[in-house]
């Protein structure tokens, strides 16, 4: 190494060594008499001395250096924390509003100088005029894209409930989305703001209100399905359950001391256990800026509910059967809402550091009662009960009432569907008996003989008509000797047998030698009048 330093470099490095050996002896001062104190503190302040003198001497010695090899400390550019999300369906819409406006200097002064009851009243929305306009230009922006979002979720939904061809008023859709002005959605205006704001106060006061009711009717439901199991059970079944119930409750119940939700001691112990420091030492300010998780300078209510993990490990072990991990959930929200309604003293759902400290000087943060937990504090009343379980059976015959209706509707679709087969049979049967009658008919058309007169096709060239007494009857005709026969026809028919017989004699082809009759003789036409 040192075969590639220059003198100066050499001398600045070995002076280097002596300074740092000085410094690392002398620290050993404590436990050498006074004079070899001294003596160590002459060393280095000579030390000092001369390495003062060569550096000035080294600066006016110039040192080549390859800055293409030198490597710069790269700049760490540290992220924003992200914000949490409030559960409501315009959340990212609102935090892209806040986080562009508090990019805004002004704004974010009056932003953390306003009073909550200020925002409300909607004073702080009269601020967005003295915004810069870049900031006005991002605004504008964001609202035309959630305009453009509202629009498809609604198209999407009318396309899903079948009204493809049914055309979409936007404008009056959109009306039930409060927290813009659908009358403008080109602008992000003072009434967007104010719209905004009052929105989402609203919606996120309501929503804890909502979660607690979801809860009361988690519980209740959990109720009602064991009671009706143990209307399943005989007498002992449903005795060996109710004493299990009851056992399962007494486990719950056997747990450690839950601390009362922001006091000292709760807090001491995440000071101890959580974050490994010692609980004499115990500091408010520097347990605000530990927890202060993204750096913002408030507690929101994500980060206070984590505060309260180590006292709810006390009461629920997800390995339990006894513990419900949703009730615990519950809980978590209790102890949170509890820590609001006594810190948060402006009720912006946040609690700055001075709400903090000022909290910390109360009697309820350094004498506090003890806190009842859930199972000392049932979510609901035998009335409410009553109620909910009534409503169940309503419920229940309403859903019985219409599934008879259904099932009715089926049999009749299916006695319909029954009957159509039948008729498709028939007709098929119809169309098959047709086809077989067509093949085993004989054609209409008639053959003609030399002289024009018709025979029948079925007697063919060399076969003679069978004569009438030779013919069978119709069934239900008795035998008539046949000079009966012959005496009961009448005389006409008797005679008209006779003229036809003349005429078959006439029409029969003469002799050798005879001539025929010419064709302008005249000839008797036949009387068919006579023909009964």
């Amino acid at each position: 190494m040192r075969k590639n330093l220059t003198k100066p470099q050499y001398v600045i490095q070995a002076l280097y060594l002596i300074y740092v050996d000085e410094l690392s002896v002398s620290s050993c001062c404590s436990t050498l008499n006074r004079s070899d104190t001294m003596y160590y503190l002459k060393g280095l302040l000579t030390s000092c001395l001369v390495l003062a003198s060569v550096m000035s001497w080294a600066k006016a010695v110039p040192i080549s250096i390859d800055k293409t090899k030198v490597k710069l400390p790269e700049e760490t550019v540290k992220e924003p924390p992200q914000s949490v999300d409030t559960g409501l369906h315009y959340d990212r819409y609102l935090r892209e509003v806040i986080d562009f406006l508090e990019k805004d200097q002004h704004f974010r002064e009056k932003l953390h100088n306003t009073d909550m009851e200020d925002i409300k009243q909607g004073k702080l929305a009269k601020e967005l005029d003295f915004v810069s306009h870049h900031v006005r230009t991002k605004l504008d922006e964001l609202k035309r894209q959630e305009v453009s979002r509202l629009r498809t979720l609604i198209k999407a939904k009318q396309d899903i409930e079948g009204g493809n061809d049914i055309a979409v008023d936007h404008q009056v859709l959109l009306k039930q989305f409060e927290y813009l002005n659908h009358m403008n959605p080109h602008t992000f205006e003072v009434e967007d703001l104010d719209r905004l704001i009052k929105s989402a106060t609203k919606d996120l006061e309501n929503y804890d209100k909502e979660r607690h009711e979801e809860f009361k009717r988690y519980e209740m439901m959990k109720e009602h399905d064991r009671r009706e199991h143990l209307k399943t059970l005989d007498e002992e079944g449903r005795r060996k359950e109710e004493e299990h119930y009851e056992e399962l409750k007494k486990k719950h119940a056997d747990h450690p001391k839950v601390n009362h939700p922001g006091s000292k001691d709760q807090l001491k112990e995440v000071w101890e256990e959580a974050d490994g420091l010692d609980p004499e030492d115990f500091d408010p300010k520097t347990f605000f800026n530990l927890h202060d998780t993204n750096g913002d300078g408030f507690f929101d209510e994500q980060e206070l509910e984590a505060l309260f993990t180590k006292e709810l490990e006390k009461i629920y072990d997800p390995t339990n059967e006894e513990d419900d991990m949703v009730e615990m959930e519950e809980e978590r929200l209790r102890m949170r809402e509890h820590v609001m309604n006594e810190v948060d003293s402006n009720k912006d759902r946040l609690v700055s550091l001075d709400e903090f400290l000022v909290a910390t000087k109360k009697k309820e943060f350094l004498e506090p009662d003890s806190w009842e937990t859930l199972e000392q504090n049932q979510a609901y009343t035998e009335e409410e009960m009553r109620e909910f379980e009534e409503q169940l059976a309503r419920q229940e015959e309403d859903l019985n009432l219409k599934a008879a209706d259904l099932q009715k509707q089926r049999e009749d679709l299916e006695r319909q569907q029954e009957h159509l087969n039948a008729q498709k049979i028939e007709l098929q049967q119809a169309v098959e008996h047709m086809e077989r009658l067509k093949t085993q008919q004989a054609p209409a058309t008639p053959e003609m003989n030399l002289e024009g007169n018709a025979v029948p096709e079925s007697l063919g060239h060399d076969q003679h008509p069978v004569p009438p007494e030779h013919q069978p009857l119709p069934p239900g005709h008795q035998d008539i000797p046949l000079e009966q026969q012959q005496h009961d026809i009448p005389q006409n028919q008797q005679d008209l047998g006779q003229e036809h017989q003349n005429i078959h004699q006439e029409n029969q082809p003469l002799p050798p030698g005879h001539n025929s009759p010419p064709h302008d003789s005249p000839q008797m036409p036949l009387d068919h009048n006579n023909v009964p």
